[in-house]
């Protein structure tokens, strides 16, 4: 896996980032940036399942690894969701699992450093890469809204 590397500065509080970043009302808004009609369904806390799905019930499972509110919040792949169905074991799921996305914030003065990081395999990087770059500036967007 390769593992693709942003971060963004906002001008907003941790805990709006950290709201943006993580509740539903946001979320299905820049998720929207990888695929349209997609959401999590989790409790974000740690040891928790997370399904990453799009309108077609297809996407990821996961696990909360780490959640620490307004700080830092890390979630590793476990293997596929296609057609609301879990796949853990086709070659597809066994790609992904291990895999991790992190999302790590700071706050000086204010403002807000958020950096993520996102393990993903080699024919899906330059496409997910170019997806992070619309998501982290809609974050910054729906985050900086007073």
């Amino acid at each position: 896996m390769k593992t693709i590397k942003r971060s963004i500065d906002i001008n907003a509080p941790k805990k709006k980032v950290w709201s943006v970043m993580l509740d539903k009302h946001y979320t299905k808004i820049w998720y929207s940036q990888f695929s349209e009609g997609s959401y999590a369904d989790t409790d974000w806390k740690p040891g928790s399942k997370a399904l990453f799905k799009d309108d077609s019930e297809s996407g990821l499972v996961g696990k909360v690894i780490v959640n620490d509110p307004n700080e830092k919040v890390s979630v590793e792949y476990m293997g596929l969701v296609i057609a609301g169905r879990e796949d853990y074991e086709s070659d597809g799921a066994k790609s992904v699992k291990g895999g991790r996305e992190t999302y790590i914030l700071s706050e000086k003065n204010g403002e807000t450093h958020l950096e993520i990081e996102c393990d993903m395999s080699p024919e899906y990087f330059d496409a997910m890469s170019s997806s992070w770059e619309r998501a982290m500036i809609k974050i910054k967007e729906l985050s900086e809204v007073k």
